[in-house]
């Protein structure tokens, strides 16, 4: 048979088990069906092979006992699974929650967006038609006060204009249709921060809730009625848990169903585990409210210190603390859904608990328990605590594992422990007994998981067989298969999987595939290539290239330096130097003229009785003969 037939016959039986049921008036999910068939078929005792193709008396008999188990109105194990079932298909993670929420609001507003976006208006009626639409869109995106109340709408209206007035219309006309989207979404922001300043100052907040308030009473009240949940089922759970000992342990429990008393066991266990993820998201949520207000009270004080009793405050300083102040009531929103989804899930879990409650009341159980001391998990965890209670890595029986203690691993209590940090020994030698643990007593490392046990004993015990131990618990799992959920134990069963991820049945009746032939090739260049021809490693072949581009012979280099690039990195000017140079213009020669000489004589003169009668001698000699 191909993979496509296989597939066409299982959701061909999961089609008529969900007929069939429904005809005896049982309606069934075929996410549940289909686990329920994975679940009859890992049974060994009924004797099903996955390894051949089923024939149609396995056929008829798979789908008779399915259905027998679906309709048994008193089975624990059912209601067991049918709360893993809702549970995984129902709870997710914090921002996936808030996620889903604002995606069903968008798309519950786009309508109204679009209205506006593709509004084509020209005459003054449609522009007003156009205006009081956007109100409305305001409104319902802010959540603050419904559209149809007059006084919200006049609010909401009165500070849309003092931020958008009418006349801006042809302008917002003008935009694209992303950009009005957006447009919008800053115009919600900051209407909704001038209502919740104006409601904090007395001077409006029509239709809106005090959202912190509520929350401060609401929170408070689902952790009690949450952690009261917990004290309930724990209290159960710890007479089941007295009742399987005391049957171990050899007496006899005349007219008691061991087997129901351990399917609810289990299911005490399961909604205790669920009751704890809530408790934990509501725990989150007092936490992200407690800091929302002590944020929104900065906020508001901030708002107040910057208005004051001004006429006029410049838009860049108000709008962004309007915008800010409008996130953060969208947070208290966020709280208020998700608080609300949690508590939906805490009220539809405990119909699922309700049919043990009903088999095991307390008149049943106290015949039982009369003269036995139910112990709670404290209580036994007390009791094995002490160091002569811990496991001594040194003894020979358990010296050849690794061991690991609080005092010598780090984050010890963040270590992922097999089976939900039940006893792994319990879970094996006392089929399906589901005891705490206790991690400080040692906890063993065995093939890369972490198993811890609810004594010394215990750990001493598994220690000496591990292999058959765990071999135990997987088939008391196949038995119960509530309890692959509930230890989780997906890896060891490849054909479960979580109900969430169970969306296609096809595929449940083949067998895991746990060797094959593979092979790999990896690409030279799995990237596109990008290779530069022109790329040189050599940097002195790039400077000569440089020279060679900039042609320095016949252009001048400059350098400058700045403040800013001082200090930052070298730089380096390139100059020619000068050269010595001679230039010869004209010839040396000399000339050489006659030194003149001269002598007076008859300066004296001849007295008074003779004239004065000088007399010029000249004595140059010629140049030649000097």
């Amino acid at each position: 048979m191909s993979r496509a037939q296989a597939e066409s016959v299982i959701k061909n039986i999961i089609r008529e088990i969900a007929q069939e049921c429904a005809s005896k008036g049982q309606a069934v999910s075929e996410t549940l069906v289909a686990f329920m068939v994975k679940a009859v078929v890992l049974n060994p005792s009924n004797e099903f092979n996955v390894d051949r193709t089923l024939t149609k008396d396995d056929v008829q008999k798979l789908i008779k006992l399915c259905v027998e188990q679906l309709l048994d109105a008193r089975s624990p194990a059912l209601d067991t699974v049918k709360m893993q079932v809702y549970f995984d298909m129902n709870y997710t993670t914090r921002s996936d929650f808030l996620d889903e929420h604002r995606r069903v609001l968008e798309s519950r507003l786009q309508p109204v967006i679009r209205e506006i976006t593709d509004s084509r208006a020209r005459t003054r009626e449609e522009l007003e038609s156009l205006y009081r639409k956007i109100v409305s869109a305001v409104l319902l995106r802010s959540g603050l006060g419904s559209p149809t109340d007059i006084a919200v709408v006049r609010e909401a209206t009165a500070a849309l204009q003092s931020v958008f007035p009418q006349t801006e219309l042809g302008t917002f006309m003008s935009l694209s249709k992303r950009d009005k989207e957006r447009q919008i979404l800053e115009l919600t922001m900051i209407v909704t921060g001038i209502r919740l300043f104006n409601k904090e100052c007395g001077k409006g907040g029509e239709g809106i809730d005090d959202l912190p308030a509520i929350l401060n009473e609401a929170v408070p009240a689902t952790t009690q009625s949450v952690d009261t949940e917990i004290q309930t089922t724990l209290h159960q759970a710890f007479k089941y848990t007295t009742l399987l000992e005391k049957a171990h342990a050899g007496e006899r429990l005349e007219g008691l169903s061991l087997q129901l008393v351990r399917e609810s066991l289990i299911n005490s266990r399961q909604h205790e585990a669920f009751l704890r993820v809530i408790l934990s998201d509501v725990i989150s949520c007092a936490q992200q409210v407690e800091m929302l207000e002590n944020q929104l009270a900065a906020r508001m004080e901030q708002l107040q210190n910057t208005i004051q009793s001004k006429t006029a405050v410049p838009t860049a300083q108000v709008y962004p603390q309007f915008i800010h102040l409008a996130q953060l009531w969208s947070g208290f929103q966020d709280e208020m859904v998700l608080l609300s989804v949690l508590s939906n899930i805490l009220a539809s879990l405990e119909p699922f608990t309700r049919g043990h409650r009903d088999i095991f009341g307390d008149d049943v159980l106290g015949q039982y328990l009369s003269g036995a001391h139910v112990k709670s998990d404290e209580e036994r965890v007390k009791d094995v605590s002490g160091p002569d209670q811990f496991v001594n890595p040194k003894d020979y029986q358990v010296s050849q594992y690794d061991w690991l203690f609080p005092e010598t691993t780090k984050n010890f209590h963040r270590l992922s422990l097999q089976y939900r940090g039940f006893c792994a020994l319990t879970l094996g030698k006392f089929d399906r007994l589901l005891l705490p643990s206790n991690p400080d007593i040692g906890v063993l490392r065995y093939k890369e998981h972490h198993y811890a046990f609810s004594s010394k004993a215990a750990a001493y015990e598994f220690a000496e067989n591990p292999t058959m131990y765990i071999q135990l618990v997987a088939e008391g799992a196949k038995r119960s298969p509530e309890l692959i959920q509930l230890l989780e134990l997906h890896n060891q069963f490849s054909t479960i999987t979580p109900y969430s991820q169970g969306k296609d049945a096809g595929r449940m009746l083949e067998k895991p595939v746990t060797k094959c032939d593979s092979g790999s090739q990896t690409d030279t260049h799995f990237m596109d290539t990008n290779i530069v021809k022109t790329y040189e490693w050599n940097e002195w072949e790039l400077r000569r290239k440089a020279i060679k581009l900039s042609n320095l012979r016949t252009k001048v280099t400059h350098s400058i330096q700045t403040n800013l690039s001082n200090m930052r990195r070298d730089n380096v000017t390139q100059v020619y130097l000068p050269k010595d140079n001679a230039t010869q213009t004209k010839v040396d020669s000399a000339t050489n003229v006659p030194k003149a000489q001269v002598f007076l004589a008859g300066l004296r003169g001849g007295g008074m009785s003779e004239p004065t009668d000088m007399t010029k001698v000249d004595l140059t000699i010629d140049a030649a003969e000097q």
